[in-house]
């Protein structure tokens, strides 16, 4: 049966939500997810859902695709795509509908890619299944799409196997694969999360060029406030499986009206604040577990605005804020509370580093065979001090922390803890003492937890290979002090991973960490796959503790922002080189090293008041086991000399005590570089 779609008016919308509402079944009953969700979405227009985990926007979208699986269904109201239910369509109906008229990216693009069957093979499947063109025409089109989403070299990218792609080109394959038929409506689940931010920027700029010329809706489901901003139109703020506030974006983002907004803007590290002058503060409490929401106004609990016997009572409605552009809350107290009013001070903390340095690295090279994933690196770390490893994937900042840790050996150089060589001792060959010295947090906790065993007993069984303390008593004093320090209930000693949220999972992976007090912990990632709260609450914890234990931290992230906040100096690199070091005041301002600058370019913006200048930053990162002559950097800047950083290898100049940037450009024409960041009162030859 053929079903065909077709707008009566311009006026009608491509999508539209009423009252929608999906509930999950499970041993304990029926788990309402989302309640009385309503949108529009309109032609050409990009919607952003956001929230903390568990808020209901992924089931939002499965729910549009009809994706619920066996345990989730449809409880109430309707989704209507061009003014036609897609509840009342039968299985083959869907089918024709998936794919053809709404396509779907999803955070993982490896989950999405089939690894035994080419990109080819898996491109043309697309119009060959929903338009039934043949394969000499999918084949064409196939093609033609990579070109549209810039991936070179076509012919070779149909050849190749998912795995043989890096993580960008695969979220590239997929956008192709969702784009192919030229849906009318796209829905993106959190398709940037895990990509780089030069990636990510990439990708941006790539949906919003192919929506604006294929007039593709989207829904943009989201954390990252900042991505909101620079992609959609509209969007809504979602808690507890409820819309609690929507308006177009920058309404909602110059004046925000629901106390959660405003919790979630707090959390995010401002481009002017860091550690010590402007502490972020998190959403207290935690989102409510599946059936359990409160009576009222389900952020009641966590809110500090909330007036009992008002705000949990009943129902509450969504009440205007601007009714010219539909901007509105979900609170009862919206024209009583005073929005402009500044958060009370919090205490300002001081600056804690010592002189002395606690690792010292200088030229150090690790080569795979015909691969330099390091090469010639140099750097010190003082005691107490926050270092950030910065730089895309491939770029050789875990090859470094692997090291460090023991896992593999330099193959030249040197790298020193308080003077003892470890470039050449793997960790099955150190001394107790060094390997107490130096802990490790990971990005993932889910996969450095024992699925069968209690929180207490990891922790302890840490305490007592690490030598910590022997007896048994005082081991379990210990694991409840730890629990105390990372702010989890000492009770938690006795749970299960499976019980734990993904942030508490981390706050046991930094108890963990600190559990033998060592002198520098190695963090790889370890918020960047949080929602903005718990990131919050997970950095501020990592303060908090560094400064407790007298800890060195050695921070791996590609999250600039948080680079920014955290950070008492930067090392950038690229291509297992590194190009700028220096304080982080010095890092963010000019003068830059023209990667630096393409960085920074990069990340999404969540203030209204910033602009940022635009950086192209040109093609993919070369090889590492074919390094470009000269400059590494060299076949990716706009700022290029030929003959010059195609040849030879960048002097490092040194602009202020410890910052060295190393390029060939003119020591004036670095100190002349516009900042990638301006507030809008100034002058805007900027884009906001």
């Amino acid at each position: 049966m053929s079903v065909t779609f077709r707008s009566r008016s311009d006026d009608t919308p491509i999508l539209e939500c009423r009252n929608l509402s999906v509930t999950y079944s499970g041993r304990r009953g029926d788990v309402p997810a989302v309640v009385d969700f309503n949108l529009t979405l309109m032609r050409g227009e990009a919607h952003g859902l956001v929230g903390e985990s568990g808020c209901g926007k992924s089931t939002i979208a499965l729910a549009i695709m009809r994706y619920l699986g066996v345990s989730g269904r449809i409880t109430g109201g309707q989704i209507l795509f061009q003014g036609r239910d897609l509840l009342s369509l039968d299985a083959a109906e869907l089918r024709q509908v998936r794919g053809a008229d709404i396509a779907m990216i999803y955070q993982e693009p490896m989950a999405s890619l089939n690894p035994s069957l080419t990109i080819g093979e898996q491109l043309i499947e697309v119009p060959m299944c929903h338009e039934a063109v043949s394969r000499r025409e999918a084949t064409k089109r196939a093609r033609a799409m990579l070109e549209r989403v810039r991936l070179a070299d076509g012919d070779r990218m149909m050849r190749s196997y998912p795995h043989q792609l890096s993580g960008g080109q695969q979220q590239r394959i997929v956008i192709a694969m969702a784009l192919l038929s030229h849906p009318k409506l796209l829905l993106l689940d959190e398709p940037t999360t895990a990509l780089d931010v030069t990636v990510e920027a990439g990708i941006v700029d790539l949906i919003r060029d192919i929506s604006a010329e294929f007039g593709t809706s989207m829904l943009y489901i989201s954390h990252n406030l900042g991505l909101v901003r620079e992609t959609c139109d509209r969007m809504t703020v979602m808690y507890c499986g409820q819309p609690v506030e929507v308006g177009r974006v920058q309404s909602v983002f110059s004046r925000m009206r629901h106390p959660y907004t405003r919790g979630l803007f707090a959390a995010i590290p401002s481009l002017g604040a860091d550690k010590n002058t402007r502490p972020l503060t998190a959403i207290a409490g935690q989102l409510p577990a599946p059936g359990e929401r409160p009576a009222g106004c389900a952020f009641g609990p966590r809110c500090a605005s909330f007036v009992a016997g008002r705000c949990d009572q009943g129902t509450i409605p969504l009440a205007k804020v601007d009714a010219l552009t539909g901007h509105v809350s979900r609170c009862v107290r919206v024209d009583e509370i005073d929005w402009l009013a500044e958060p009370p001070p919090r205490e300002q903390r001081s600056t804690d580093v010592l002189s002395e340095s606690v690792v010292s690295v200088s030229a150090l090279t690790k080569r795979y065979q015909q691969v330099s994933a390091n090469d010639g690196l140099s750097f010190e770390v003082n005691r107490g001090e926050t270092v950030a490893l910065v730089g895309e994937s491939g770029c050789g900042k875990s090859t470094f922390a692997r090291i460090l840790m023991g896992l593999v050996q330099a193959t030249s150089g040197s790298v020193t803890l308080s003077r003892v060589e470890l470039s050449q001792l793997p960790v099955t060959k150190r001394s107790m003492k060094t390997i107490r010295s130096l802990q490790m947090i990971f990005q993932n906790p889910f996969d450095t937890l024992n699925p069968s065993h209690t929180i207490g007993a990891q922790i302890a069984r840490v305490i007592r290979r690490l030598g910590i303390e022997r007896d048994e008593a005082r081991i379990r004093a210990r694991v409840l002090e730890l629990l105390d320090l990372v702010k989890l209930p000492r009770q938690f000693a006795d749970r299960r991973p499976r019980q734990l949220s993904g942030g508490q999972k981390q706050r046991v992976g930094i108890a963990r960490a600190f559990a033998g007090k060592p002198a520098v912990v190695v963090a790889d990632e370890p918020v960047s796959a949080l929602d903005v709260s718990v990131q919050a609450a997970i950095t501020e914890l990592l303060i908090d503790m560094q400064r407790r234990e007298g800890t060195t931290l050695l921070f791996i992230s590609h999250d600039l922002s948080v680079v920014r906040y955290l950070a008492d100096r930067v090392v950038v690199m690229y291509l297992g080189q590194i190009m700028e070091q220096g304080r982080t005041q010095e890092v963010f301002a000019p003068p830059y090293h023209p990667y630096t600058e393409a960085l920074l370019a990069a990340v999404p913006v969540a203030d209204q008041n910033m602009l940022k200048r635009k950086v192209l930053l040109g093609g993919e990162m070369p090889s590492a086991s074919q390094p470009p002559p000269g400059c590494r950097f060299s076949t990716r800047c706009s700022y290029r000399i030929s003959g010059v950083c195609d040849v030879l290898a960048p002097p490092n100049q040194e602009f202020a005590s410890g910052h060295r940037i190393a390029c060939h450009l003119p020591r004036e024409h670095l100190l002349a570089m516009q900042p990638v960041f301006r507030e809008a009162s100034q002058k805007t030859d900027y884009v906001s």
